[in-house]
């Protein structure tokens, strides 16, 4: 399928919703990593972040919110070809989600 000539239609103020919660999760992250660099955050306030500001619903909420719309918008087939190609992601505690490399030599 070639996707980059495709358009995908979806409610408005959708796509409002999630630009929010993704503008939230860039902008928090990016400050919560400066923190980290200047060493007043640690892993422990990123698992806060991510529990105290219900992250992996509102991310789930903005999968599913493009999934209903290639759904509604693309054949059986397409939607598999999406699937098989998003099943090719890094995923934590899987052997292709092995992050950067840490130097322990300093």
């Amino acid at each position: 399928m070639d996707m980059s000539s495709r358009e995908i239609r979806m409610p408005l103020d959708e796509v409002v919703t999630v630009l929010q919660d993704l503008n939230e999760f860039v902008v928090s992250l990016d400050r919560l990593g400066s923190r980290q660099a200047s060493g007043t955050a640690d892993e422990y306030t990123v698992g806060r972040f991510i529990a105290n500001w219900d992250v992996a619903r509102r991310l789930a909420r903005a999968r599913r919110v493009i999934s209903v719309a290639l759904d509604a918008q693309l054949s059986e087939e397409d939607n598999a070809e999406i699937d098989a190609l998003c099943d090719q992601g890094r995923f934590y505690g899987t052997d292709r989600a092995i992050g950067p490399s840490i130097d322990q030599s300093s």
